[in-house]
């Protein structure tokens, strides 16, 4: 187990990692999940001791390792960079971890030949690093990583380089191979889409804080906050401020009703968040939640089409499945179900009951 107290870490002015206390099992998949400066990679740093906190406490099995150099603990981390030894063939790349610590050459040649099958790099155990693609080089890294079997792994968004197939056929693998292994498994990505795949646990950051953690698929579908809502919504969330009265709720700004069935009806400020993809261009039911949008570009990518579109006075985005096409300034009429509107309250916590319970 791997647990975090109140770990805290400044670099001059700057907050890299504010007071966050995490409590890690074996066996399970802990995925750190936030965009570019959350403190991802800065938690993964303390956690492996690159870095030494200023404040907290850092136990692996009930034991400080706070001051203990990484060469001193059985910890492997994958970056999406991928660091190979250059003169080394891939075969000694990744049997390298095993041979520093003296492993019998029977126990390196099966585990080499387990991870090598696994990512497809069996057929190239002899060639060395300069003849192979980038991703085919991460590959390598990450079957270094699994070879060495180390009680704590940290994946650094280590599958941001392969190919679309590979990286979904290793998502599928991954969490059941390190549940087998019983280490302290440490996933960073900044796509909500792959900490769905991959399940488990989900830690969601922002700013060096943490702001949720909790089993992944429940963070995603009843998050506590509205941070975690926005951390775990690609493409970002759609949000307006809204004021109830009466039991009746109503935009902030206009004044125009929503017809927002909710538990919670007390007086005061709220906001509501609808996930893009929930949005529609047709009822589907009598209770659906009408809103009235301007469009301003349509993105059409692959099958899907992005609509941006303002919303009262916010700008919003549907993500909508097929080819969708519509003229600049044009109005149109989107659709939510109640059961897809999430409602916060004036201290952006969840107050909806039934709020993300679709997928």
């Amino acid at each position: 187990m791997l647990e975090l107290r109140n770990v805290a870490r400044k670099v001059g002015d700057e907050i890299y990692v504010d007071d966050i206390s995490l409590t890690l099992e074996r066996g399970e998949l802990n995925i750190l999940l936030g965009p570019t400066l959350s403190g991802k990679t800065s938690l993964m740093r303390l956690m492996a001791g690159l870095d030494k906190p200023d404040s907290g406490e850092i136990n692996f099995d009930a034991r400080s390792v706070v001051g203990i150099p990484v060469q001193k603990r059985n910890v492997a981390m994958v970056y999406q960079e991928f660091i190979n030894y250059p003169t080394l063939t891939v075969y000694d790349n990744i049997a390298s971890p095993l041979t520093v610590i003296g492993q019998p050459a029977k126990v390196v040649e099966r585990r080499v030949h387990e991870v090598a099958d696994l990512l497809q790099l069996k057929e190239l155990l002899k060639r060395t690093p300069a003849t192979l693609s980038g991703g085919q080089q991460q590959r390598v890294a990450l079957a270094r990583a699994l070879a060495k079997r180390a009680d704590l792994v940290l994946l650094d968004e280590p599958l941001a380089n392969l190919d679309f197939k590979l990286r979904e056929e290793l998502r599928a693998e991954l969490p059941g191979l390190f549940a087998e292994m019983g280490c302290v498994f440490v996933y960073a990505t900044s796509e909500p889409s792959e900490a769905l795949i991959l399940g488990g646990n989900t830690a969601c950051l922002h700013q060096g804080s943490l702001v949720e953690f909790g089993a992944t698929l429940q963070t995603y579908r009843q998050p506590a906050l509205l941070q975690a809502a926005c951390t775990f919504s690609d493409p970002p969330l759609n949000t307006i401020n809204l004021q109830c009265s009466d039991g009746r709720f109503k935009l902030a700004e206009s004044g125009a009703s929503i017809p927002l069935s909710a538990s919670a009806r007390k007086d005061g400020s709220y906001t509501l968040g609808i996930r893009p993809h929930h949005l529609t261009l047709q009822a589907e039911q009598d209770s659906d939640i009408q809103l009235k949008g301007r469009v301003s570009v349509t993105e059409l990518s692959g099958s899907e089409s992005f609509v941006h579109f303002q919303f009262n006075t916010s700008a919003w985005v549907a993500l909508l499945h097929g080819i969708r096409e519509f003229d600049e300034a044009e109005d149109v009429d989107f659709y939510v179900s109640q059961e897809n509107a999430m409602l916060f309250d004036s201290q952006n916590r969840l107050v909806l009951a039934h709020a993300g319970a679709g997928d």
